[in-house]
């Protein structure tokens, strides 16, 4: 199973692992509510390395992308829903809009994005390419979103 970890812990994990020929795949997301999308996600990206990392939107992070009244479920209660998971190794929090600095930190060998995105539109393009680090470009399951889970409960 996973673990939070803290920032400074991630990097140097993840440069001692890489010294010993070990690979990390790295996403980031709120990952608010969790569902079958972002496990079915999550188990892919873990899939294409040895290690997978979550950078997890910090609260503050999710209110500046999502509006007031998000995050519905606080960072500490997300983090532990996703360290529970098998397909999880790390867990690290961010405070920033874009897990960007944090993605230039860590240097992970593979970045997992949405397939949503292109390698044109990803915001986090300039770093991937400084850094040599492969993107991979996951598909969305068919109408499974935190957005259809809040607005099926709203409907009751």
């Amino acid at each position: 199973m996973g673990r939070l970890v803290s920032q400074k812990e991630i990097i140097n994990i993840v440069r001692s692992a890489q010294n010993e020929g070990k690979t990390f795949a790295a996403t980031n997301g709120c990952f608010d509510i969790l569902h079958v999308g972002h496990v079915r996600y999550l188990q892919k990206t873990k899939s294409l390395a040895d290690y997978s990392i979550v950078m997890l939107n910090s609260d503050k992070s999710v209110k500046i992308l999502k509006g007031e009244g998000r995050p519905i479920n606080n960072e500490q209660d997300r983090a532990e829903l996703l360290s529970a998971l098998s397909c999880v190794d790390y867990v690290v929090l961010f405070e920033e809009k874009s897990p960007a600095d944090l993605l230039e930190a860590i240097k992970p060998d593979i970045y997992t994005k949405g397939a949503d995105y292109t390698l044109e539109t990803l915001p986090e393009r300039e770093i991937v390419v400084r850094n040599n680090i492969r993107v991979e470009f996951i598909d969305f399951v068919q109408g499974k979103s935190t957005t259809n889970v809040i607005n099926k409960c709203l409907d009751k």
